[in-house]
């Protein structure tokens, strides 16, 4: 695995700002654990402003921008509410995701084969803003097949069944969930998107697909988060680093 290049490490900061909703005011700052993940070798930020609020707030997404230097994954909804904060804060890229108010996290890929006639224009406005763009996609040729035509420069692949694969315990699931991945990989980096993956991905499963060649970048918040009430948010990216590090030049997997 030596020749594989280095793998970037996006860490969504969403669930700090759940922490501090859960009782108002300003403690604690998803700013703050921005700049923490940065001393520990973050090469990005996400934050995902959901149209309810829930966690990261509009201003949130403006000191992110201006206070921290790595770039700023802007997650969101393809909305005309979400289109107009983009214009104003321009963040380094957006990743466009599903959303649906009723659930606690995203709970699959875009079906951009399905709404290519408004997904389209809508991938090229926010280009046309000087903006990157990605789709979060399922494992699934044809959704990647259709971020491509749309004009986004980035797929994200959603690892959330191979998360739930882990949790079984069932390794020929586990394998064929990764497979999945592997083949979407190498599938979108064919077509020339590049590709990232993010969801679900923990200290325990991260190196299989950490291990995949055709990925540039894992996004990876909640487990970090959680993690950092026992060993603190920098030492939870530092290990995550190392593991992610480990398995693309170490020959592990």
């Amino acid at each position: 695995m030596s020749g594989k290049k280095p793998l970037r490490l996006g860490v969504n900061i969403d669930h700090v700002a759940t922490i501090r909703n859960a009782r108002g005011g300003e403690h604690p700052d998803p700013v703050r654990a921005a700049e923490l993940a940065m001393s520990a070798g973050a090469d990005g930020v996400t934050a995902h402003l959901r149209g309810d609020r829930r966690h990261i707030r509009d201003d949130d997404m403006r000191r992110l921008r201006n206070e921290i230097p790595l770039p700023l994954n802007f997650e969101m909804a393809a909305t005309a509410e979400m289109h107009m904060l983009v214009s104003e804060i321009r963040p380094h890229a957006c990743c466009i995701v599903p959303e649906n108010r009723e659930e606690k996290t995203t709970e699959g890929g875009l079906d951009v084969a399905g709404q290519d006639n408004f997904i389209r224009p809508f991938v090229q406005s926010i280009k046309g803003m000087g903006v990157r763009v990605s789709l979060f996609v399922d494992p699934d040729f044809r959704q990647i097949e259709a971020a491509k035509r749309a004009g986004a420069e980035i797929v994200e692949i959603h690892t959330g069944a191979y998360h739930e694969a882990c949790l079984s315990t069932t390794n020929s699931r586990i394998k064929a969930e990764l497979e999945l991945i592997r083949k979407a990989a190498a599938f979108a980096h064919s077509l020339g998107l590049e590709v990232h993956a993010g969801h679900g991905l923990t200290f325990h499963n991260v190196q299989p697909v950490a291990a995949i060649g055709e990925l540039v970048e894992l996004n990876i918040g909640h487990f970090l988060i959680g993690e950092s009430i026992f060993m603190g948010l920098a030492e939870s990216v530092k290990e995550m680093r190392r593991l992610m590090d480990d398995a693309r030049t170490g020959g592990l997997y």
